[in-house]
């Protein structure tokens, strides 16, 4: 594939998941009869647009990156009874979260087919240690930090292990630090205590490295298939949580975060190696997508949530006026930071 349909692949991967995460609020305004002015994919000028039957405008505009589902009373007051803001607060709730929680189900179901699509699944059950020694040669091992071949993860302290994926999160976001691993041996639990995982440098950041251990292959089945694309959609979702909270907190630098720029020069790295890690691409990004929409920040859904949870703490909205200005700085930020991020991709991929 030339590095143009690469392109257009990611976006179109972005077009499906802005979709998808519009459709959910667009669904639930019609529930709830909401008066809809405009469903919108991209932003910018106008490349396609006509008026549906039910008297909305439905338009594909210019730059593809957002969208949005545009309501009478959604930053306004409004007399209109179809208004958003004369519904009840639930549920404006349930329309304002539901772009997220679609784009949390949209990972759910295409993590099924990366799953399904994966030449082979693997167990937690030890069966090999990827080791060298200081010249770089492998080393033949039957134990390492104290796991055995043969030995079932059971826990990671407190954390069950359900499918391979928690185990290697769990590791990476430990680094180091001692902690006392559960496995099943010989038929019975057996806890190791404070066991130290390696760690790999990624980005200037540290992470724990689970890559030591090799784990037997599965006989893949649909049961199978259904168990571990439930847990492992946990898993990332987890993992996508934590990474969050760590940026937000500035345990990562700017070198560690990506936008859509950088996101494009992923697809052509996944689909090099199979259509099923270009599959678990989208998830991380669908899911990523849903819980930074459900952050409460001005001008994400989470702060539209922020200021319904207020009015029903208060019993009356908040003027739509001043929560509107809030929104309004909010964008502008969420604009620079996205300019930013863009920059930061062109200038990592280009001219490092």
């Amino acid at each position: 594939m030339s590095t143009f349909l690469y392109v257009l692949l990611g976006l179109f991967m972005f077009g499906v998941i802005i979709f998808i995460h519009e459709l959910g609020h667009f669904v639930c305004a019609k529930a709830f009869h909401v008066a809809i002015e405009e469903f919108a994919i991209g932003m910018g000028p106008k490349i396609l647009s006509r008026v549906g039957k039910d008297g909305v405008r439905y338009s594909l505009r210019l730059i593809p990156m957002g969208g949005f589902v545009s309501m009478v009373g959604e930053d306004e007051d409004s007399d209109n009874p179809g208004a958003l803001c004369r519904k009840p607060v639930w549920q404006r709730m349930i329309i304002v979260a539901a772009g997220a929680i679609m784009n949390l189900l949209l990972g759910f179901v295409l993590m099924g087919f990366a799953v399904g699509f994966s030449p082979k699944l693997y167990s937690t059950t030890i069966s090999g240690f990827n080791i060298v020694d200081e010249t770089g040669a492998p080393v033949e091992t039957e134990e390492f930090l104290g796991l055995r071949i043969g030995d079932t993860l059971e826990k990671i302290g407190s954390r069950s292990i359900h499918v391979r994926s928690d185990f290697v999160y769990e590791v990476m976001f430990l680094k180091s630090t001692p902690v006392d691993v559960t496995v099943r041996r010989d038929g019975k639990s057996t806890v190791l205590h404070d066991v130290s995982f390696p760690t790999r440098a990624e980005s200037g950041v540290t992470f724990g490295n689970a890559a030591f251990i090799q784990t037997a292959e599965l006989s893949k089945n649909a049961p199978e298939v259904l168990r571990q694309s439930f847990f492992g959609s946990l898993s990332t979702i987890r993992v996508l949580w934590t990474s969050l909270l760590n940026t937000v907190k500035g345990e990562y630098g700017t070198d560690a975060i990506s936008g859509p720029v950088g996101v494009i020069g992923e697809v052509k790295e996944t689909v090099s190696v199979g259509w099923d890690a270009f599959l678990f691409l989208v998830v991380m990004l669908t899911m990523n997508i849903g819980m930074v929409n459900l952050m409460p920040l001005p001008a994400l859904d989470g702060g539209r949530l922020f200021f319904m949870l207020i009015e029903l703490i208060r019993r009356k909205p908040i003027n739509p006026k001043y929560e509107g200005y809030v929104h309004a700085a909010g964008l502008v930020l969420l604009m620079g930071l996205m300019i930013f991020i863009t920059y930061n991709d062109i200038v990592r991929i280009f001219f490092k």
